[in-house]
């Protein structure tokens, strides 16, 4: 008759009962649970008086506890139907803590006896059917908790898989157990975050309960089942006590799905950067649905292939955490309608502008194969179909232009006014705009595409014929157009510090940036408005519809006025005609195409910064018409703000007031997305890429690891406005609360033309984003100060403060602290 049984040798519950067998299956898959061995049922048998010993068992179990180890002990039951799949018998028997070695064979005894309690009987009543009977007894190494309690892998409650219930107590968890204290409750959902139910935790960091949260999880995947665990920390770290099978219904097991999304923000952050509105997302995706379903047919792709791939073109984008990233699975779906993507995915794949490169699990799957034989023959022949629409596109681009800007400002120049303007009015206005100009972006669209190839021509071409000299000049034409409208604004702000200065009133107008304070100025005054009636829609992040445009908050441009007129006039860059004839003298071929294909490529860049600001103006309008329809919204009772309008879907604002809502309480679910936008602003951005498999809606990321520090002192960008300077650098992430003082040198990772103010105060600018045609390096050509763009990670790289070193022509940047 076995009376005592090993830790390792405990695998049957019909002899160790069920918590035992538990237990040994937890010490053998490696964790840390306190040494243990288990008394058999069969070592007691009823007596007169209590409980009888069997011969032999006190020399048994003195030597066991020997080889166990100094107490105190907890002496616990193990029967064969406790801790089982359908029936736990929780807190049905008896448990002794703090045990000391002398008095385990009491304590045993005493557990023993609780099979046989009146509560046991009815628990078996009522739950199993069976007899009384004794249980085993584990006799278990104390542990001195300093914090203990219990754990679900599932919760009970809800009956929802993948989120873990962690309750504890400070010391010992037996009081908890017993349901006779209440613990601190954490639940840490699918998405890894701890929350607690108490607004200050006492007894667990978030670190803890994660821990703990780990620990019921590994026990289930080392269970097969969803586990209820009692855990506890010590001196020496965390340890789990025992572990059941959860024993209510809970909801069935998602079935496998391992279907890919991708989600990469490298790209779309330059222009949504940090949390995006509701309605600004709503209103992006279906502006890249309308655009590029344009944009395929243009380079060839068929009516029908179009509407057959349709949910492809809705779905480009993803709303993560409140961030906007592109659905890249769907980008390389599109580009593999396009002619000749059998010939060359390479090539194609780097037109979506990411960071890393596509899986092969998706490019393996996605697309034809390498065209071979007559197939790629008839590649070809579809390419050259596309070149020669796109030569008849570029003839009639004049054309496609000019009949853009007149629909535009019959839309912007209508005699609407939005300030008295009903809801139903507004919607209709709205409409407009889509049947007008969004589901109509032919001119911005085909000028766009014809620039990234004129560009890219023109730039490999002089490089060709002229070396590093040919880049030179390709920079100073494409970017020093003094009639380009992107360098219009820095023009103007120079011409108004002019006048504020010789008014000598750059201090006062710093110190008080409102246009109240120009009262006595006239002139200066006038020259703002006018600057506001062309630009009052340009802001910070100005694709958002939720940002303030300059018209509603001025400060940003008079600071910027102040901050000119505060720093020395410098000479203005003007872009330069070349010398083609002295550029080419013995070849009249290479100077009559230089002269054209560069000249031909400058108006395309011209022509896109242009089509860009209207591109603004036409927001601007969406967003003053969306925000006249949240003032008669609050105005109705339906919204407690007009900004609230921003917390809505365009397709919840129009169907409230076109009748296709699906819900009347607006304001709850304005509610509902600022508790969670609240909530996503104050955690950190989700990274740069983020992978998901199943459903798409509720993605899971690990946190972003910081950077390690990079040692190296000098890394090169691209130069693209000329200059050297050697200043303090300051890395600025958001210019509507972060400033530049006079003469640092910004460094950002993207701009727009809300940092107009943090420019002029600027000597030079290093930018992480950006290419040869960005915002940044057009405004710096018009300040005359260097401009270095595409330096991938300088806002981790470079330090806050530290001395920097910027080369605007080689696009060279230095950090100089590091060589002293």
């Amino acid at each position: 008759m076995t009376l005592i049984v090993s830790q390792s040798d405990a695998t049957d519950p019909s002899q160790v009962g069920g918590k035992a067998a538990a237990l040994s299956n937890l010490a053998r898959h490696g964790f840390n649970s306190p040494a243990f061995f288990v008394i058999t049922d069969a070592a007691f048998r009823k007596g007169k008086s209590g409980p009888v010993a069997a011969r032999g068992l006190k020399g048994a179990l003195d030597a066991a506890l020997d080889a166990l180890g100094p107490g105190p002990y907890a002496v616990r039951s193990s029967g064969r139907a406790e801790d089982g799949a359908d029936h736990s018998h929780a807190g049905q028997f008896d448990t002794v803590l703090n045990v000391s070695g002398g008095n385990v064979l009491g304590a045993a005894k005493r557990v023993w006896q609780s099979g046989f309690a009146e509560t046991v009987a009815t628990y078996r009543a009522v739950k199993t059917g069976g007899a009384a009977e004794a249980p085993a007894i584990i006799v278990q190494r104390m542990i001195d908790a300093t914090a203990a309690g219990v754990a679900f892998s599932a919760d009970p409650v809800t009956g929802q898989r993948n989120t873990v219930i962690v309750s504890a107590v400070k010391g010992l968890g037996d009081a908890l157990v017993a349901g006779e204290v209440d613990g601190e409750d954490w639940t840490i959902g699918q998405n890894g975050r701890p929350e607690c139910a108490h607004a200050t935790p006492q007894i667990l960091t978030p670190d803890h309960a994660l821990r703990v949260a780990a620990l019921a999880r590994q026990a289930e995947e080392a269970c097969g089942t969803p586990q209820d665990i009692e855990w506890a920390f010590d001196a020496d770290g965390l340890h789990i006590l025992q572990t059941r099978p959860i024993t209510t219904a809970l909801r069935p097991a998602a079935l496998p799905d391992e279907s890919l999304t991708i989600f990469d923000n490298s790209n779309i952050v330059e222009s949504y950067p940090g949390m995006v509105s509701p309605l600004t997302y709503s209103f992006a995706v279906h502006v890249y649905g309308r655009v590029y379903r344009a944009f395929v047919r243009l380079l060839g792709v068929s009516d029908k292939a179009v509407a057959r791939h349709g949910a492809l073109f809705d779905n480009f984008l993803g709303r993560i955490d409140g961030r906007v990233y592109y659905n890249l699975v769907n980008w390389y779906r599109a580009l593999a309608l396009l002619p000749g993507f059998s010939l060359n995915r390479d090539y194609m794949e780097t037109m979506m502008g990411v960071s890393e490169p596509m899986p092969s699990e998706i490019t393996d799957q996605i697309g034809p194969p390498p065209a071979k034989g007559a197939r790629k023959i008839w590649e070809y022949a579809k390419l050259a179909g596309v070149a020669c629409g796109l030569i008849w596109q570029a003839l009639r681009l004049p054309r496609t232009r000019r009949n853009f800007y007149n629909r535009l400002n019959d839309v912007l120049d209508r005699d609407l006014d939005i300030e008295t303007a009903n809801a139903t009015e507004l919607a209709a206005e709205y409409r407009e705009i889509e049947s007008t100009l969004l589901d109509r972006w032919d001119a911005p669209l085909v000028n766009d595409f014809l620039c990234m190839i004129a560009f890219g021509a023109s730039r490999n071409l002089l490089h060709k014929w002229l070396g590093e000299d040919g880049l030179a000049l390709h920079n100073d034409v494409m970017i020093g157009q003094g009639d380009i409208v992107s360098a219009e604004p820095a023009q103007r702000i120079a011409r108004m510090a002019h006048m504020v200065r010789d008014a000598g009133i750059a201090d006062h107008l710093s110190a008080d940036c409102r246009l109240e304070t120009l009262d006595p100025y006239p002139p200066i005054k006038d020259e703002v408005q006018s600057y506001l009636d062309k630009f009052g829609d340009r802001c910070t992040e100005e694709l958002k519809l939720e940002s303030i445009p300059l018209r509603d908050d001025p400060s940003s441009l008079l600071m910027a006025v102040a901050a000119s007129a505060a720093r020395p006039e410098s000479a203005r860059h003007t872009g330069r005609e070349p010398d083609w004839t002295s550029l080419f003298p013995a070849n009249p071929v290479k100077r009559h195409l230089s002269k054209w294909i560069v000249g031909w490529a400058k108006a395309r860049v011209r022509d896109r910064e242009n089509l860009r600001f209207e591109r603004t103006r036409i927001f601007g309008h969406a967003r003053r018409v969306f925000l006249g329809i949240g003032r008669e919204f609050a105005a109705r009772g339906l919204l407690a703000e007009p900004r609230d309008v921003f917390h809505l879907t365009t397709h919840e604002v129009l169907g409230a007031v076109e009748g296709f809502s699906l819900s009347p309480d607006l304001k709850a679910i304005v509610a509902q997305r600022q508790r969670e936008d609240r909530a996503s602003s104050e955690r950190p951005d989700p990274p740069e890429r983020i992978e998901i498999r199943g459903p798409a809606i509720a993605p899971i990321w690990a946190a972003a690891e910081l950077p390690e520090g990079d040692g190296e002192r000098v890394k090169t960008g691209t130069g693209c406005s000329a200059g050297q300077v050697t200043a303090k650098a300051r890395v600025i992430r958001d210019p509507r609360t972060e400033a530049l003082q006079l003469g640092d040198i910004l460094v950002a990772r993207h701009t727009d033309p809300g940092w107009i103010a943090v420019f002029s105060n600027a000597s030079a600018i290093v930018v992480e984003r950006g290419s040869l045609l960005s915002h940044s390096a057009i405004v710096a050509r018009e300040l005359g100060i260097p401009c270095v763009v595409g330096l991938k990670g300088a806002t981790q790289w470079i330090r806050d403060g530290e001395t920097l070193s910027v080369d605007g022509v080689s696009g060279k940047v230095e950090r100089c602290d590091e060589a002293e």
